[in-house]
């Protein structure tokens, strides 16, 4: 069995996806050949992930295929061998004739199906799952969940100091770097605070992008007990830090869904964007809490509200106490 998935979102996005691999596996083989279409960044997640055979990167989207070579690889692949299955996941309309020029014995999912979601389908994994339903038992379908794949812990733990126990804090996210306000962000005082407070108690193990220096410089310096990994781990080793900590806290970002993914214990932050919709997933394996001031306004990401927001209270209303204190109720330190 032959099968193509198409997901070329933020690593975010690609994680809500991963639901469908143990999916696959368990319905039709484990020796299911599995194919990936991602952004190169994010298709980095499956790296070390012996669950996939390959990852296709599609960097530019909306290049037609005349003139782009990555989706001439993708639809010449699907010709020497047709796949058995495709799946999309991509509603953009950019994605249709990669779809419609792929060969595949059954096509599934957005741009193919009429797809219509019930009510009680909101978060995006279960958008994700709910397009791949027809295609495995109902039995396997309630059973699936993100699940990604890191480095193992040996590796982890001969490249870097880390102790038996300690916490993660992520304090940056995928809008940094934007000229708009980070409506995602946690005021960096407060960070620095949190940082502080928990040094005292557990390895504080800092975590972030490559190139995000401008941002960090502004929490440091970092007190004694902090061991500082911006930019220094690939997603595979990322992905086994996270999975062996006692807990991650963050902001709505992509280290969030990587805590919920590997059954981390996770701590978000959350103000604009709604957490029942695009917050780390709640499984049956895994603690999320969201920590929110509650705001009316909120949520309020993409609407006009946002827009005319200039002091994005609904993140500055969040407190240090807020945020140490749903830690310590959890027993984490």
């Amino acid at each position: 069995m032959r099968i193509l998935i198409i997901r070329c979102g933020a690593l975010g996005d690609l994680v809500y996806a991963t639901s469908v691999i143990d999916a696959l596996k368990n319905q039709y083989g484990d020796d299911t050949h599995i194919d990936f279409v991602c952004t190169p960044g994010s298709g980095t997640l499956f790296q070390v992930d012996k669950r996939i055979h390959k990852v296709f990167p599609l960097k530019h989207k909306k290049v037609p295929i005349l003139l782009s070579s990555q989706k001439k690889e993708i639809i010449r692949t699907s010709e020497q061998v047709p796949y058995d299955i495709l799946i999309n996941f991509e509603f953009g309309k950019q994605f249709k004739t990669l779809v419609d020029s792929i060969k595949a014995e059954k096509k599934v999912g957005a741009l193919i199906d009429n797809i219509t979601f019930p009510k009680n389908i909101v978060h995006m994994v279960d958008i994700s799952k709910y397009i791949f339903k027809t295609i495995v038992s109902d039995t396997i379908y309630q059973n699936s969940f993100p699940k990604v794949i890191g480095s193992s812990k040996d590796e982890i733990y001969s490249k870097h100091p880390l102790n038996t126990k300690y916490i993660i804090i992520s304090p940056s996210n995928s809008h940094q770097k934007r000229n708009i306000i980070n409506y995602r962000a946690w005021e960096n005082p407060k960070w620095v605070q949190l940082i502080e407070r928990l040094s005292h108690e557990i390895q504080v193990v800092i975590v972030g992008n490559t190139n995000e220096d401008e941002f960090f410089n502004q929490l440091k310096p970092y007190p004694k007990n902090v061991l500082d990994l911006v930019g220094t781990t690939k997603l595979p080793d990322l992905i086994s830090i996270i999975e062996n900590a006692q807990a991650l806290v963050a902001t709505d970002t992509g280290t969030a869904h990587l805590a919920s993914a590997v059954n981390t214990e996770v701590f978000a932050l959350i103000g604009p964007t709604p957490a029942d919709v695009t917050g780390p997933f709640q499984s049956p394996f895994n603690k999320v809490h969201i920590i929110s001031s509650h705001q009316e306004c909120a949520p309020c990401y993409k609407t006009e509200v946002m827009k005319q927001c200039k002091d994005n209270i609904c993140m500055k209303h969040i407190t240090v106490e807020d945020v140490y204190d749903t830690i310590h109720s959890a027993k984490i330190v």
